[in-house]
């Protein structure tokens, strides 16, 4: 008899951990919400932990059933909502809150680059931002708790509720989709062929139903035999999964590595420190370094591009505005064979007409030289989706008259460049879609026009973000882009991760995080367009409706049940 008590107990434990967490009242409630935010942080780049949300996403649930009794009308006195949907909103927030500031703290280093300048910036930054993206969070939790239920429909609605934030917050107010929950399933590389069916967004749902529903549903089989309750719940998440992979798999086998060895593409890292790039009396020196690697292959040995078709250098590769710095143009010119052209991430101003009051215009740019003299040799691309507070500000005139700057430094601030974003006709290499910098985690602007590119560029420098997590994030971003839209990715960074990457999102050649050196690479060859390439968000749309009539039809038999 006492065996059998101890196994009663044992069967139990998942329901009085829930029950535990749902009781919990006052400050605690935020606690454990902020702490299941933060520990969430380890499903990201570059722990890719995932199954971290096995526990943190069913305490989130957790939390909303002891937001109070459920089902209850809506009640709307004035503008006032219901208790229970506020309280589960503030949940929301503090897992959101935890979640943003761990996974985000790096944005910190940045203001710690020109310290006497900017640090006094870093304590509101590293807590306003995470505070203001945990509003999205909130937000879903609100709006679930208004249409919360028992069982598997109330992780359906979640799911739903937090893909449709998390879709919010990579378009609102410019957006930022950095480290959108639906990347927990984009590692490894079998599982990130996903990414091309359904999208980070699609993703983000199946993430939510995959990781919160076999422990929540487990806590709810009560005094049900263990086993089959254990299986149920293990089943939950390993199917899943593993139809998810095995798809992965099947593609991988059907799209096999396949190279242009036509094209021989160098890509130059740096490694420049960020507060040494713009220094005076360091330019002359960073600008040689940049042509000193140039010429050497990736044993050291130097070969002057012999074989070489395209060098690729990064974001503002150069301390100076290359345009306005002839001898400059002279130094590529002779580092370039008469076939060889230089793709480079350069800043450029453009002067207004003579007689006319508009202000000089800055961009951040890519530009394509070649030899004999260093002149273009391909139309400018201008970076589109700025940074705010990195190469704008909100309010740029009323915020600088008060004495604020962004991080650049640049009166101003930086102009963005012509929408759609129009494709690069580079000689030697198909139509390219450039992204600079964090251009490359937004997933809906990566191909703007109606002819789709053979190839993506994305140059950037993650030098403000230090020896952090940061860059490894952004760089995996990137990545599952490549595989979103069926195209091969080459990227060159100052300070970061730079590498060949096809379309499959398979690593051909690979720099890490400060290492100063370069990629030799032929070109990966475009895929065939995956679902996402071809239909967008209509996938996320109709995988939307799909979750909510589900819910809707477990709604209906619990009521009728």
């Amino acid at each position: 008899m006492l065996a059998a008590e101890a196994d009663a107990g044992r069967e139990r434990w998942p329901e009085r951990l829930r029950r535990s967490i749902a009781h919990a009242h006052g400050w605690r409630r935020g606690l454990a919400a902020f702490l299941a935010g933060a520990l969430s942080v380890l499903a990201m780049a570059p722990f890719f932990a995932s199954p971290i949300l096995l526990l943190t996403l069913p305490v989130l649930v957790w939390l909303i059933d002891g937001a109070g009794p459920y089902p209850r009308p809506v009640s709307l006195p004035g503008l006032g909502l219901t208790r229970q949907a506020w309280r589960a909103g503030v949940v929301g927030w503090w897992f959101g809150f935890g979640y943003f500031l761990f996974g985000l703290y790096w944005i910190g280093e940045a203001f710690l680059v020109e310290a006497e300048t900017f640090a006094w910036m870093l304590p509101f930054a590293v807590t306003l931002l995470p505070a203001g993206l945990a509003l999205f969070f909130g937000l879903a939790t609100f709006l679930a708790r208004l249409a919360w239920s028992g069982g598997l429909a109330r992780i359906l609605i979640l799911a739903v509720s937090l893909a449709l934030a998390e879709w919010l917050r990579g378009h609102i107010l410019t957006g930022f989709p950095w480290n959108t929950l639906g990347y927990a399933l984009t590692y490894p590389l079998p599982l990130m062929q996903t990414a091309g069916v359904l999208g980070i967004y699609g993703l983000t749902l199946c993430t939510v139903l995959i990781f919160a529903a076999p422990l929540a549903l487990w806590a709810e089989a009560g005094h049900r035999p263990r086993v089959p309750a254990l299986a149920i719940a293990l089943a939950s998440a390993l199917v899943p999964l593993l139809v998810l992979a095995g798809g992965g798999i099947y593609i991988l086998k059907r799209q096999p590595i396949s190279v242009d060895d036509s094209v021989r593409i160098r890509i130059v890292q740096a490694s420049i420190a960020q507060r040494e790039k713009w220094l005076p009396e360091k330019q002359g020196q960073n600008f040689e370094r940049q042509l000193d690697l140039s010429r050497r292959n990736p044993d050291g040995v130097q070969d002057d591009l012999d074989g070489i078709t395209h060098v690729i250098w990064p974001e503002a590769a150069m301390p100076f505005r290359p345009l306005d710095h002839p001898e400059a143009l002279v130094a590529i010119g002779k580092l370039l064979p008469s076939r060889t052209l230089l793709v480079s991430g350069a800043i450029r101003v453009q002067q207004p007409r003579p007689g006319s009051d508009a202000p000089r215009q800055a961009y951040n740019s890519l530009m394509v030289f070649s030899a004999p003299r260093g002149g273009l040799a391909a139309p400018i691309y201008d970076k589109i989706h700025l940074a705010p507070f990195g190469e704008y500000l909100p309010m740029q005139a009323v915020l600088e008259s008060i004495g604020l700057q962004q991080l650049t430094r640049l009166r101003g601030g930086f102009s963005s460049g012509v929408t759609p974003r129009p494709l690069l006709a580079i000689p030697g290499l198909p139509r390219a879609g450039v992204l600079i910098c964090y251009e490359a985690i937004f997933p809906t602007e990566v191909v703007q026009g109606a002819e789709r590119p053979g190839l993506l560029i994305n140059v950037t420098n993650d030098g403000w973000f230090g020896d952090s997590i940061g860059p490894h994030q952004h760089f995996h971003q990137a990545r599952v882009r490549a595989v979103e839209q069926g195209l091969p990715l080459i990227r060159s960074a100052n300070n970061g991760i730079s590498a060949v990457i096809d379309a499959q999102g398979r690593l051909l050649q690979k720099l890490d995080l400060n290492r100063r050196g370069v990629i030799d690479s032929g070109l990966p060859r475009i895929g065939p367009p995956p679902l996402y390439a071809r239909y967008g968000e209509g996938l996320f749309a109709g995988l939307v409706l799909m979750f909510l009539a589900w819910a809707a039809t477990l709604r209906i038999r619990e009521r009728d049940g």
